[in-house]
């Protein structure tokens, strides 16, 4: 008889098995698709604020940024530079829902294997950019790779781990989408004193991880869960030994078993996404995508440089500034690693979230009481701001970041489980793109005041963590409906069998 641990009010089993040395490989490789997504996101908003880079595509806004008089919160307020950093974000959005079918229909490996193959050929297009158009054009081929890599990664990773370790595992993905933004800091402030093409070297380093991805891609595994999905049940406990580490592997791979067999029922996802037994976990992951975005971490973390020049640094001091930021960020997705199966899911938000609003507040209203629209901060109140950030991105890394993609990837059952966790991807995609696309046009009309429509949308997402967002600490990822839904308060309502349905109609 296997363990039984207590978690929600009920009788979840824990399946015997370890995390062997095979699986950190398998996680490490898979996570490489993080690391680009977050190089992307770092290395956009310093090559946008690069000299070399706007006098070649964007003089305009070089010239516009050399006036010393013009409104510190306007100088970069310009469509098709901001199209640039946002358009990868819609081109994953629409990717996300072909990547779902292939996570169905191929496999996560393969659409891992996809996603690098859009990574190499985007890196190739914007390292050698030569118009805005190819450019954007390279952006929308990497933004095709962000989304295969953001379906496939999450869904690997959770269906990888044991239930006791898929916290910290799935948050891998989320640790080198930080290390990948820090990766980017660091190499952005090397690169801007490299003339005149010192952007081109930021953009093309891309290309390391997504030939890593590529090559590692060919030795990991596929999921037990997808060869038994696709019939092949003795591959897929062979699997299930490996990378548990023990023979002992009967009971989950029978719970994997029946999960997939109730899976093949449904013959269109989803359609079944669409019933009410479907809403909870639907709902909450879309909703979790946007709460992510409107923290305002990617506002700060794509336009960090923008930003720092905004409050009264100089271009390397704010590369600088920014390369401090994603430090910050690693080591703070390092302390959700060692919590988040030990303290959960709920805390981890909550704390953030007044951590978060404060920060944000706080920084509002020193830049609205002393940032003019002509002028600097004092480098006693710029330095301040900097810390300020930190403590920021210190509680979105060990919350809202991780737990964003965690969240979604483990509560779907199995039959709508690529399905549902596409309509999170492209969520994430749609309102990381809004954001990009908005934030320096926000900026220059809201000036100081959009920390404070962050700080109010930081509240909402707390009041709603804090009555609707179930536990999943602990639980295995399909014992779901039965030990987290069924339990809830609010969701359990949702939770009809579809044979009750369909005799509600009847009558």
């Amino acid at each position: 008889m296997p363990a039984v641990v207590v978690s929600n009010g009920g009788d979840v089993p824990d399946f015997e098995g370890k995390v062997t040395i095979y699986v950190m490989i398998c996680v490490i490789i898979s996570a490489f698709g993080g690391l680009l997504f977050g190089y992307d996101i770092g290395i956009s908003g310093g090559v946008t604020s690069m000299d070399d880079f706007l006098k070649e595509f964007f003089p305009t806004v070089y010239e516009k940024k050399q006036h010393v008089h013009e409104d510190n919160y306007c100088k970069y307020d310009n469509e098709y530079l901001q199209l640039f950093t946002s358009s990868l974000y819609i081109a994953a959005l629409v990717a996300s829902f072909v990547a779902s079918r292939a996570c169905s229909s191929l496999g996560r490996k393969p659409t891992l294997q996809i996603a690098s193959v859009f990574f190499i050929v985007g890196v190739g297009l914007q390292a050698g950019g030569i118009s805005v158009l190819m450019l954007v054009f390279g952006r929308i081929i990497l933004g095709f790779g962000v989304g295969f890599a953001n379906q496939a990664v999450p869904l690997f990773l959770s269906e990888l781990a044991p239930a006791k370790m898929r916290g910290a595992l799935n948050i891998c993905f989320q640790l080198f989408i930080t290390i990948g933004i820090l990766i980017a800091g660091l190499i952005n402030y090397f690169a801007s004193n490299i003339h005149p093409y010192g952007w081109r070297l930021s953009l093309g380093l891309a290309g390391i991880p997504a030939v890593i991805l590529m090559l590692g891609s060919l030795i990991i595994c596929e999921t037990p869960t997808s060869l038994i999905e696709h019939n092949k049940n003795d591959e897929g406990k062979a699997i299930l030994v490996k990378i548990r580490g023990t023979n002992n592997v009967e009971p989950e791979f029978e719970s994997i078993v029946a999960a997939c067999e109730m899976a093949r029922q449904v013959k269109q996802p989803f359609k079944k996404l669409m019933k009410p037994s479907s809403r909870p976990p639907l709902v909450i992951a879309i909703l979790l995508q946007v709460f992510q975005q409107f923290t305002g971490i990617n506002a700060i973390m794509f336009y960090a440089p923008v930003l720092f020049q905004t409050v009264g640094f100089g271009s390397n001091a704010a590369l600088l500034s920014t390369v401090i930021t994603g430090l910050v960020n690693v080591f703070s997705t390092l302390v959700s690693i060692y919590t988040v199966d030990k303290a959960g899911r709920r805390i981890l938000l909550l704390e953030a979230c007044v951590q978060m609003f404060i920060t944000q507040t706080v920084i509002g209203l020193i830049l609205l009481i002393d940032l003019k629209p002509t002028g600097s901060l004092s480098e006693k109140e710029a330095w301040v701001v900097v810390i300020l950030v930190c403590i920021y991105v210190m509680g979105f890394a060990w919350s809202w970041g991780p737990l964003g993609w965690l969240i979604p990837s483990e509560t779907f059952p199995l039959e709508t489980r690529t399905a549902g966790f596409a309509f999170a991807v492209s969520s994430n995609m749609l309102f990381t793109f809004v954001i990009a696309q908005a934030f320096l046009s926000m900026l220059c009309h809201m000036k100081a005041g959009i920390f404070f429509f962050f700080a109010a949308w930081i509240l909402v997402m707390g009041l709603f963590a804090l009555f609707f967002l179930p536990e999943t600490k602990g639980v295995p990822i399909d014992s779901m409906v039965e030990k987290v839904w069924k339990q809830h308060w609010f969701w359990k309502r949702f939770m009809v069998d579809e044979v009750d349905e369909e005799e509600n109609k009847v009558h």
